[in-house]
């Protein structure tokens, strides 16, 4: 399957399927960023990607039996290994497309919890968590970072309950969480660094909308409260290690 909007189709037609068998099946990744960037999605610029999707904990045991009868097949090793907070699928149609599925959490770089979060949108995880999954990676690149523009460039920052990046999420969990904070204080940093490449085209406006959106974020940060945890880790900073190291998976 190389055609976007067949992936894109696909991504609704999966959701959709899995709604109705009461299976709360949300994006996350590249189609996530691209479904939350219709208004304008100038910066969503890449091969299709493939299928990435998070669901509770609770409904983990409904995952192979769902995927089946949608015509999909389990990679058996690895969810043998890793089904409980991660599985894969692949379509028995193109053999080229496979399912990635989080349990629970989204953990990278960084963890994200999300077991409670997946009714908020209907078909991607929060705006607040898709932000920050993108925030999280320490390795950040330019593909990452202009899924962040492309996110503040579409989206508010505010009130998740309007329909904004929600700013009192992300400040809950960088709050809590120092290493989480520090990595997305800095890919900020840089994506407003980026923001100056004349290869985007934004105009002054557009790039004045986003820099005012980061500096939000940026300010939320400083006011945020901070937990004991999370101030007796910053007095440590960056001499130790504050992320997860990425282990990748062969397909």
């Amino acid at each position: 399957m190389d055609s976007l909007t067949e992936l894109v189709n696909e991504m609704h037609h999966l959701i959709d399927a899995a709604n109705k068998s009461q299976i709360h099946l949300r994006a996350f990744g590249g189609l996530a960023i691209l479904a939350q960037s219709q208004k304008d999605p100038r910066f969503f610029k890449r091969d299709a990607p493939d299928l990435d999707f998070l669901i509770p904990k609770n409904e983990r045991q409904k995952l192979e039996p769902f995927f089946h009868e949608m015509g999909y097949s389990p990679d058996r090793q690895f969810n043998l290994l890793n089904g409980m907070r991660r599985q894969i699928y692949y379509s028995d149609r193109t053999h080229d497309l496979h399912v990635d599925i989080l349990v629970g959490d989204f953990e990278m770089c960084h963890k994200l919890p999300l077991d409670n979060r997946l009714e908020v949108d209907p078909v991607t995880i929060p705006l607040a968590e898709l932000l920050l999954s993108k925030a999280q990676v320490v390795q950040l690149n330019r593909k990452d970072a202009l899924d962040i523009i492309s996110l503040l460039f579409n989206h508010e920052v505010g009130e998740e309950k309007d329909g904004r990046i929600g700013l009192d999420r992300i400040t809950q969990l960088c709050g809590q969480d120092w290493g989480l904070y520090k990595t997305t204080s800095i890919n900020l940093g840089r994506v407003e660094e980026l923001l100056a490449d004349k290869e985007l085209n934004l105009t002054p406006e557009e790039r004045g909308l986003v820099v005012d959106r980061i500096r939000r974020i940026q300010k939320a940060f400083a006011d945020m409260p901070k937990s004991v945890a999370w101030q007796m880790r910053d007095k440590v900073g960056t001499r130790v290690r504050w992320y997860l190291e990425v282990e990748e998976v062969d397909q």
